[in-house]
């Protein structure tokens, strides 16, 4: 067995992958990579969506088996079974996508096959006591007896992690731990992953935020199409050699279609109220007006908690504001259900893929299908033809890379999954197109192909596109517009000349 060298000669190597690879029927997903993991380290894998990462990644912590290669582990070779065999040796992962029980509380979560036991039982007064410490090591007051369907999404990304840290593993492995995190949570996470390091823990990160990455990154490794094309300690890389080594040159998210006149009105929201169950006081969302017409694509920024996921799900139909309008083509929504808004064209992406866009029983096509169903449904009967005709079409039109509409969607990378949503929704033919968070997990690469989707959809069909982000270079894009919300309110509005600063100074946050 012939072993790389590591990057430096004097770094203690405690995991390694080499010549790992891994097959899915016809797809390489792995092939003959090999990876480093180094002690008190933060090891970062970076890579396009598809790229193989959460596949090795669930390969080192025994989820999956390799098809040939080798893991090394202190330097003896091992073989994981399942996941408790990793777990045994010190080895755990926090995965992309949420596995947390939504009725149950936070506590029983995060011991859930690892219960302490006193003399009578679960001791589970023990239990809660460590749940507090582990949230308050994580600057977060939830009470222990929470239950997680009643936490918001940042929340619950949280307690997947303190369930991690509560395991006190030596390797972490940590797959899109801030997708859902505000700036703040990020901060504190980034201050527990430098304690675990000075305790000689080995962390192993994956994020699409690249330049958030950068901050904590000791060691790079890029992949691309299932393969390591470059790696690099921190010293000698900067965000350019990420891109670079992860989707080549020239690099472009987008900037704002031109070359047509925009039309008239599609969506217009006027003086939409959503009171904030928790503080009776407040409104989540507060009086916000805007509009978006035919062929224009506008942008909604801001910090979490600034109201922009509750307006959209309130014009979607999810949420019922107290007061306020929601028209489209001048035709007012509120009243209707979300089938009934989806019908006469007006549709949402929404920020949870798993929770709210996905059926994961399905397969790829079935999702694809799912809202679209009752165009090629004639009273009982189904067209099998003009249901494939339609899947095979939102395949090709959004790139979704998968064996084909049989596929089980569990099978595909958070970014292909992502686009099956969004998919799902323009197969629709929309008149107004709202997406919430449309780029969390996915790569740069997956995320400017969505963006030019959307462009190219204002465009040629005349959409109205109205997005929600966190991340101000994507409102700097492709939107002809820009929309600052702030405690439930709109703060300002720009056009597209606009500054990163004049966008983050109306959010309330201080540009780097």
């Amino acid at each position: 067995m012939t072993r790389h060298s590591p990057i430096h000669a004097d770094d203690t190597v405690v995991l390694s992958a080499l010549n790992v690879a891994k097959s899915y029927g016809n797809v390489q997903a792995l092939k003959g990579v090999n990876f480093d993991v180094h002690k008190g380290s933060v090891t970062t894998l970076f890579g396009e969506n598809g790229a193989g990462k959460s596949t090795l990644m669930k390969i080192l912590s025994g989820v999956i088996q390799p098809t040939s290669g080798d893991i090394i582990l202190d330097g003896q070779p091992v073989h994981f079974s399942r996941a408790s065999d990793a777990t045994a040796r010190g080895i755990s992962i926090i995965h992309q996508e949420l596995s947390l029980a939504p009725n149950m509380n936070v506590r029983d979560n995060i011991f859930m096959g690892r219960e302490i036991m006193g003399a009578t039982g679960v001791d589970y007064a023990e239990e809660a006591r460590q749940t507090a410490a582990l949230m308050a090591e994580l600057e977060e007051e939830i009470d222990p007896l929470t239950p997680v369907e009643d936490l918001r999404l940042g929340q619950q990304q949280l307690v997947e992690i303190a369930r991690a840290l509560s395991v006190k593993s030596r390797i972490l492995i940590m797959d899109e731990p801030t997708s859902a995190l505000s700036a703040s949570e990020v901060e504190v996470l980034f201050k527990v992953i430098r304690d675990l390091k000075a305790r000689g823990v080995s962390i192993v990160y994956i994020s699409h935020h690249l330049e958030e990455a950068l901050q904590i990154t000791d060691h790079a490794v890029v992949l691309r199409d299932g393969e390591m094309t470059a790696r690099a300690p921190r010293a000698e890389i900067d965000l350019e050699w990420i891109v670079r080594s992860m989707v080549g040159d020239n690099f472009d998210l987008g900037t704002p279609p031109t070359g047509y006149d925009l039309g008239a009105p599609a969506l217009t929201i006027r003086d939409l109220t959503l009171p904030d169950t928790g503080h009776t006081l407040r409104n989540v969302v507060d009086g916000v007006s805007l509009e978006v017409r035919a062929g224009e694509i506008v942008c909604i920024y801001g910090l979490m908690g600034a109201g922009r996921t509750e307006m959209l799900e309130t014009a979607a139909g999810r949420l019922t504001p107290t007061s306020g309008s929601v028209m489209l083509d001048g035709q007012d929504m509120i009243g209707l259900t979300i089938a009934q808004r989806i019908d006469r064209g007006l549709v949402l992406v929404p920020e949870d893929r798993q929770r709210d866009g996905l059926v994961q029983t399905m397969s790829v096509g079935q999702n694809l299908s799912l809202a679209s169903i009752g165009a090629f449904t004639r009273g009982l009967f189904t067209s099998k033809s003009d249901e494939k005709e339609l899947i095979d079409r939102s395949i090709r039109e959004v790139t979704v890379k998968t064996d084909g509409g049989d596929a089980p969607i569990g099978s595909l990378s958070g970014g292909n999954q992502q686009k099956v949503v969004i998919g799902k929704m323009l197969a629709t033919n929309p008149r107004v197109v709202m997406l919430d968070e449309p780029s969390r997990g996915i790569d740069i690469g997956a995320k400017a192909e969505v963006f030019s989707l959307l462009a190219k959809g204002a465009r040629d069909k005349g959409l109205a596109v109205l997005f929600s982000t966190s991340e101000v270079n994507e409102c700097l894009s492709i939107a002809h517009r820009i929309i600052v919300m702030r405690r439930g309110r709109i703060s300002a509005e720009f056009d597209h000349t606009v500054t990163k600063e004049q966008i983050m100074a109306a959010s309330g946050e201080a540009a780097d």
